[in-house]
């Protein structure tokens, strides 16, 4: 008996790269890419982060060479991290205006007018305790902080930030901004809420180059249960509910399946963030040479796209964009 011959033959549509191109479902652009910066005090610094090759800690003058870069790629911008020279218990520096992030904002606008600027928006990197509010009874005291995350907001905005992104998964954290900004005269300042937000061990890395890391506990107390879905939605339908225009799940790799059931609820732009402990593996690897890095990037934050996002934070930026021109 003869093996019988196929109708359809998938396979015709992979035959070449032009038709690979004309059907692929999924595109990934440059646009897609958000470069997160760590900025310190100072001048002429840059400072390797040991645990996430080629990132950097840098100062404001430093910040404004690597945004050039940023610009000449077409990316969709940036999102500042700031390591205060001074920590409080409180976090005061962050909606100083002088602080180091509200320094680098107006050096970066006066730089280049059109690029978007993102400020994270939380206190964990002002703090001298390492976590997202004040402390109090030995908890973070969350209505407190909702104040001070709107004064913070507001800094970022009077500095020239277009969008402002709260991380410290404080309940109420979205309309308290919102109120704040709208009542200082901020309506145009967009909100990208991490709103689905994992306590992750992902973040290693991140707390060398946020100098962020807790002195006592740990953020699983406001951070969700990896193990959580459905609290994932409500998460999300709150922060939508409180008026955000932006919603992020952090990490990626781990919390695709999230991203892709938050796709399926909402219409908002949706932003996921390509974390430090993501980062690291993959240069470790590629360090090793068991990897190709730059096919597994692109394949990684391919799939991000596919999942749902509309943006990607990722420290591979840069590089992405730069892979991406070179196809």
């Amino acid at each position: 008996m003869s093996t019988p011959i196929p109708i359809r033959r998938p396979r015709r549509l992979r035959i070449n790269g032009a038709i690979r191109d004309l059907v692929r479902e999924t595109h990934l652009d440059s646009r897609d890419l958000i470069q997160p910066m760590f900025i310190v005090p100072g001048q002429n610094i840059r400072k390797p982060v040991a645990s996430m090759p080629g990132v950097y800690q840098v100062s404001v003058d430093q910040a404004v060479l690597d945004a050039r870069r940023v610009v000449e790629l077409n990316l969709g911008g940036i999102i500042l991290f700031g390591i205060p020279a001074h920590k409080d218990e409180t976090g005061s520096e962050a909606w100083s205006d002088s602080g180091i992030i509200q320094q680098a904002i107006r050096a970066l606008r006066g730089a280049f007018g059109d690029l978007i600027i993102l400020a994270d928006t939380c206190l964990c990197e002002y703090t001298n305790h390492g976590h997202c509010g004040p402390v109090r009874h030995g908890g973070i005291a969350n209505d407190e902080t909702l104040e001070l995350l709107g004064q913070t907001a507001i800094a970022q905005a009077q500095a020239g930030a277009d969008i402002v992104a709260p991380s410290g998964m404080m309940d109420g954290m979205v309309a308290a901004i919102r109120d704040a900004l709208d009542g200082e005269g901020f309506s145009r300042v967009s909100i990208l809420s991490y709103a689905v937000k994992y306590a992750s061990a992902y973040y290693g890395p991140f707390r060398d180059a946020a100098e962020n890391t807790p002195s006592f506990g740990d953020r699983r107390t406001y951070q969700m249960d990896p193990a959580n879905r459905r609290e994932a939605m409500i998460e999300a339908q709150l922060d939508m509910d409180e008026g955000a225009d932006m919603l992020m799940v952090k990490p990626g790799l781990a919390y695709m399946d999230i991203l892709a059931s938050l796709r399926q609820v909402t219409d908002l732009p949706l932003a996921i963030y390509s974390v430090s402990g993501e980062y690291a593996m993959i240069k470790a690897a590629a360090e090793r040479g068991w990897i190709d890095e730059s096919r597994v990037v692109l394949e990684t934050l391919t799939g991000f796209k596919r999942a749902g996002a509309d943006m990607i934070l990722t420290y591979h930026a840069t590089q992405a964009a730069a892979w991406l021109r070179a196809q």
